[in-house]
């Protein structure tokens, strides 16, 4: 149930402090940058649109005020080719804005939180829960009531003390 007159857009815009989100799907490849996905597949350099993406932006604004903006990504090793597209270009071009990243890899033990879904959580205040279909399409964002709050500050907690940093990570396992 969407609780907030404020879309995903607005609070990616708006937040206070800190902006933090969960990623636990393999596959995301209907949700955008569709264009340098193909050209990952291909061999191809990066398409220049997708090195200066709006998100850098974002990012770069939100960081340079004194913002934090950070996520952990659930997964397990080997990587799909969405991951490795996702990790090496995505991930490795949104830190140069200032974005943080965590794994959390599963790979030889249980996921801690498998029943969390993929949320962005505002100011430890605003839960925007995200809806994915099976091909990774993005469906939208719900906004829930405070009584989830304790809940999904909890998946937020455990996801962090047990993930690495990404560069840690990727110069362990990167491609």
């Amino acid at each position: 149930m969407t609780i907030s007159s404020k879309t995903l857009g607005d609070w990616l815009e708006d937040f206070d402090r800190e902006a933090f989100r969960l990623e636990t799907l393999d596959d995301y490849s209907k949700s955008g940058g569709v264009d340098a996905y193909r050209a990952f597949l291909a061999g191809e350099p990066q398409p220049e649109e997708h090195k200066t993406a709006a998100w850098l932006t974002t990012v770069g604004s939100a960081v340079q005020s004194g913002k934090r903006i950070y996520r952990v990504h659930i997964l397990a090793r080997p990587l799909t080719d969405y991951l490795r597209f996702e990790l090496s270009w995505g991930y490795r071009r949104n830190m140069t804005a200032g974005e943080e990243f965590f794994i959390l890899d599963t790979t030889h033990r249980e996921n801690p939180i498998p029943d969390a879904p993929d949320f962005w959580l505002f100011d430890e205040s605003a839960i925007g829960a995200m809806t994915y279909d099976g091909a990774g399409k993005y469906l939208g964002t719900d906004f829930l009531e405070q009584g989830e709050l304790a809940r999904f500050l909890a998946y937020r907690d455990t996801a962090m003390s047990q993930a690495v940093p990404f560069a840690e990570w990727w110069a362990e396992y990167g491609e």
